[in-house]
């Protein structure tokens, strides 16, 4: 019986734990799973990680150079870096430290958790050096390809695949009407105290014009918890200033996206991923056009998906559908031969070497997004060595931009640890080690209050 394969994921927020160890999941399916939280502001609860379901055979909390001493130390097979761009280049210049020449590594794979609708040339190439980095589409594929091209860059290590959370039970539809409508919230879009309050009060109106309705507001955290962005206005305080309050038929819920979508007739969002979840089982889905169509906000991203609409709109009883071809090209519904297959954008050819990779996955990635990626790591497991992380990003490249990355992950310029970045820790007394966990938990709690509290209200004061 072949050995189980050894997994390490290296997460910074809730969202990105799902994700990777999802990933993991679906790149090795016969693993052992090792969870690393990377300490920081986003760090997720106890509570949170319950509700993403996703759980390790060993959950770690560490910082990158003590992460990097961890796959030194033990023999991965396999890591998978679900985390921001900056902490995605820290982690490959220190494992290209650490391996300077070909040598006997994990493979370095890396990717987005969602929808990528910002800072996409900036989060690409950090993340470039990976041997794998996941596009959630063909979409993306080809804008990431482009993005490495255009810099002379190798774009090699671009592999289509999907959102690895795309699933659950078909939609029944409600009939006519929706029963039960689900808004999305964000963190951090809109960012606006004005523009979030607006969003809940037409929710919450769209519950008083539907009293037959259950209109729900699918919550991220609670406050004082962090997930992947900042959320300065949580929507639990807006709710508390709306007169009357909500009405009987609009309530907050928390819990995991794909349980809340198998009872939901009509997705609502800004941008989240979950229209994306919502789309893949067939639930009529609306992303909100209420406060413009803009970069700034996400949702330029779905142009063309037949889901762009109004809460005015929705109040007349609209229930967008989304467009085929777009669904395919966007990695929601699988891409099928026909007139749809002949209008959807062209896929840029690829080198030689990853076609024949491609094909010899000899599976229909069609119906598998990720037979091609299992069957690229798959490779790189059976080769003897593996060259050295090769990042876009080097003290030539970037002389003035990649030092201070390194910097806040306590790097030196050619990625080994800084002095005193790895504690150490043998001999330490459990109680010593308690006292520590407890002053690092104070100490993001006086963060996130600060976030959410105090900013908020010493900006109102500036505006005065």
């Amino acid at each position: 019986m072949p050995e189980r394969k050894r997994v390490a994921v290296l997460a910074d927020s809730d969202t990105r734990w799902k994700w990777g160890a999802l990933t993991a999941r679906r790149l090795v399916p016969d693993h052992q799973l090792t969870g690393f939280l990377l300490r920081g502001r986003a760090t997720p609860t106890a509570r949170q990680l319950g509700e993403v379901g996703v759980r390790a055979d060993r959950l770690t909390e560490v910082t990158c150079a003590e992460f990097l001493a961890e796959i030194e130390r033990e023999h991965y097979d396999v890591v998978v870096l679900a985390l921001v761009g900056g902490a995605v280049q820290a982690v490959l210049h220190g494992a290209r430290a650490l391996w300077p020449a070909p040598a006997r590594r994990p493979v370095l794979v890396t990717g987005y958790v969602g929808v990528v609708y910002e800072k996409l040339a900036d989060g690409l190439l950090l993340r470039h050096g990976a041997d794998l980095v996941l596009a959630n589409s063909r979409h993306d594929a080809q804008r990431f390809r482009a993005v490495y091209e255009g810099v002379g860059a190798d774009a090699g290590a671009v592999t289509e695949t999907a959102l690895p959370f795309l699933g659950g039970a078909p939609y029944a539809p409600a009939g006519s009407r929706a029963h039960t409508v689900v808004f999305a919230v964000q963190p951090s879009v809109p960012d606006s105290r004005a523009d979030r309050a607006y969003l809940l009060e037409r929710a919450a109106g769209h519950a008083r014009r539907h009293p037959g309705r259950e209109v729900l507001i699918k919550l991220r955290s609670k406050p004082g918890e962090h997930t992947t962005h900042l959320e300065e206005q949580p929507y639990q305080r807006l709710a508390e200033r709306i007169p009357g309050g909500l009405p009987p038929n609009c309530r907050l819920v928390y819990g995991n996206m794909s349980e809340v979508l198998d009872g939901t007739d009509l997705l609502v969002t800004v941008s989240s991923t979950a229209a994306l979840e919502s789309l893949h089982r067939g639930v009529p889905t609306a992303v909100l056009t209420d406060l413009g169509i803009r970069e700034a906000l996400g949702n330029h991203y779905f142009l063309g998906s037949g889901c762009l609409a109004s809460w005015d709109q929705l109040d007349s009883g609209l229930l967008p559908e989304g467009d085929p071809v777009w669904l395919a090209a966007h990695g929601v519904l699988p891409a099928r031969p026909g007139p749809d297959a002949r209008t959807a954008p062209p896929v840029p050819a690829r080198p030689a070497d990853a076609a024949r990779r491609d094909a010899a996955a000899g599976e229909d990635t069609a119906h598998d997004p990720y037979a091609v990626a299992r069957a690229r790591v798959a490779g790189l497991l059976a080769a003897a060595r593996l060259p050295a992380p090769a990042p876009y990003y080097t003290a030539t490249t970037a002389p003035r931009y990649l030092p201070g990355i390194l910097a806040r992950h306590h790097l030196a310029p050619d990625g080994t640890p800084l002095p005193g970045a790895v504690r150490a820790t043998a001999g330490e007394s459990r109680l010593r080690r308690r006292l520590r966990g407890h002053l690092r938990d104070a100490a993001r709690g006086a963060y996130r209050h600060g976030v959410q509290r105090v900013a908020p209200v010493i900006r109102r004061l500036g505006e005065l």
